[in-house]
């Protein structure tokens, strides 16, 4: 049987206590508490678990004479004013954490005393894959915004006890039952024109800390009963539009989901993804309800559906709606008329009118190791694909790097690759265009275009990047998208190359745009390139079972 952890201030000298006013003091019938004791029991410890089972649960029990409510400050940024002093926190920071514990045991005539005590608590609870959605993977960053062009972007509706108080049954405790915004229902109007005009950034470190910043343009959209944050009176269901900083770095911990699904009246709805945002620093998600804790609903790379409680009435529930792309921004090609595309659809080597390719070893730059042939077991057409294979040779690697250099050359318009990626550790595919200049007007004064590249060592994630002399040599200017099927299934990864803007996307969502300035060299012809590399900067370590793994690419077209 599980022995509970029971951490007593009176008993232990790893808490410590400490009086705001001497225990038996009085003032008339002003009186202090006196005598407290807080005990902490750390669920599931045992003698092979001493800090607990990784649920993060721990029991405080808080006692004093003449109290009449406890304030915990629980050391992880929440707090809870207890009645009773008895209450289960739960603490979701990954690993062995201590917190010190803060109680104020409030008297008559608003006068306290305080403890503390030190508790260690195991949390295993961490949702790996929804930091990347959030952020865009490890040392990046990704910016949100309200999806103002759907309806119920911004919602509300009543918890699970109040849909059950309202008329005895379930109505909709799940989806904003009483009211829902229309899209751009908020915008053009200056009392709620802000909530038009915000921006959410998330950013996830090496230490896999995730963070998050706000970006309000200097007003925030309030909720008319929250208007005493600001010193203000708002009218009833008057929300409004006022000045507010939000500015600032928060941190932003991860938490299981406590609310109650269970009773869902309607089958088709989607099971919650049963994970919670806690936002320090007071950090809510624009619009302001006194919220800084949030369910994720749903979440993929470019939506995320939250539901949060109304910190002034918490039977009332609101819900948002978020995507990575401005709205308005939605992507519309310039581009309709096929000029260029191989399908692939006849067996054998590729069609000789269309490719060539660069042979040989020596590291091409980036300390590669593989050397590129033109043998078949490294490239061929076959059922309907051009297949690229890195092989492993006794030690050595073998691959294949194609291009369209002298034989198709263009410039600006819109490119459309569609392909499957190899899933071994230290292949580094790419589809990429070099500048025709190349040799002349050495890299990175030629340009290139980065199409798709996807690092040897995380396979979830894909790179589109450009390279000119403003930021290469270096990491060039890029960014990623999380993408957990790229090495499973095909995607489109495509660029819009215009004379103003290059636009990279992946399955027709835009994840990353340039500005085509004059200064940059991408206004001169580019030709194709398509690779896997073995190792080198980007593939890094390569698996020491590799055998062999393959890149394979439907078709290539352009349009202009």
């Amino acid at each position: 049987m599980k022995n509970i952890i029971k951490i007593t201030t009176l008993l232990l000298t790893m808490a410590f206590f400490v009086n705001c006013q001497d225990d038996e003091a009085e003032v008339g019938d002003i009186v202090a508490p006196s005598n407290l004791v807080i005990t902490a029991e750390v669920i599931g410890a045992d003698i092979d678990n001493p800090f607990g089972d990784g649920s993060g649960f721990v029991k405080f029990k808080a006692s004093a004479d003449n109290a009449l409510n406890y304030n915990f400050l629980f050391g992880d940024g929440n707090q809870e004013v207890v009645p009773s002093g008895e209450i289960t926190h739960r603490y979701s920071i990954s690993g062995v954490n201590t917190y010190t514990v803060v109680v104020n045991a409030s008297g008559t005539g608003g006068v306290s005393t305080t403890s503390s005590i030190e508790v260690q608590v195991f949390s295993s609870f961490d949702d790996f894959e929804a930091k990347v959605f959030l952020s865009g993977g490890v040392g990046s960053t990704k910016t949100w915004y309200p999806k103002l062009d759907q309806d119920g972007h911004l919602g509300v509706g009543p918890n699970l006890e109040q849909d059950l108080a309202d008329d005895g049954s379930l109505n909709g405790h799940w989806y904003p039952q009483y009211d829902s915004t229309d899209a751009f229902g908020k915008c053009g109007n200056g009392d709620s024109d802000c909530f038009c005009n915000f921006s959410l950034t998330f950013g996830l470190n090496v230490d896999n800390d995730l963070t998050f910043t706000q970006e309000n343009n200097g007003q925030t959209f309030f909720n008319w009963a929250h208007g005493g944050v600001i010193g203000q009176t708002f009218g009833e269901f008057a929300d409004t539009c006022w000045e507010f900083d939000t500015s600032g770095v928060s941190d932003v911990i991860l938490e299981p989901s406590s609310t109650d699904w269970s009773q869902i009246a309607d089958p088709d709805f989607p099971e919650p993804r049963g994970t919670v945002m806690n936002f320090n620093n007071d950090a809510f998600m624009g619009y302001y309800a006194g919220a800084t804790s949030y369910e994720i609903l749903e979440i993929e790379n470019n939506y995320l559906y939250v539901r949060f409680q109304d910190a002034l009435d918490p039977v009332i529930v609101w819900y948002q709606i978020f995507t990575t792309t401005l709205p308005g921004e939605e992507f519309n090609t310039v581009y309709e008329n096929l000029a260029w595309s191989d399908e692939f659809e006849t067996n054998g080597t590729p069609d000789a009118s269309k490719w060539t390719y660069d042979l040989g070893a020596g590291g091409w730059g980036n300390e590669e190791l593989q050397t590129y042939t033109n043998n078949v077991e490294n490239v061929i057409v076959e059922d309907g694909s051009l297949k690229i294979t890195a092989k492993s040779n006794g030690g050595a690697y073998t691959s294949a790097r194609l291009k369209s250099e002298d034989l198709y050359e263009f410039t600006y318009g819109r490119v459309e690759v569609r392909a499957k990626l190899p899933a071994s550790q230290g292949t580094w595919p790419a589809i990429w265009m070099l500048g025709e200049d190349y040799q002349t007007n050495t890299w990175p004064g030629c340009g290139e275009i980065d199409i798709m590249e996807q690092t040897g060592q995380d396979k979830n994630t894909i790179l589109g990047t450009v390279h000119h002399p403003a930021v290469s040599p270096g990491e060039g200017d890029t960014d990623s998208l999380f993408l957990t099927t790229s090495t499973t299934e095909f995607h489109n990864y495509t660029v819009e190359w215009r004379p103003d803007t290059i636009i990279l996307l992946v399955d027709d969502t835009v994840y990353h745009t340039i500005a085509n300035t004059p200064d940059l060299p991408f206004e001169s012809d580019f030709f194709f390139i398509l690779n896997v590399a073995m190792g080198g900067t980007l593939g890094g370590d390569i698996d020491p079972a590799f055998t062999e793994d393959t890149m394979e690419i439907e078709y290539i077209r352009v349009y202009q």
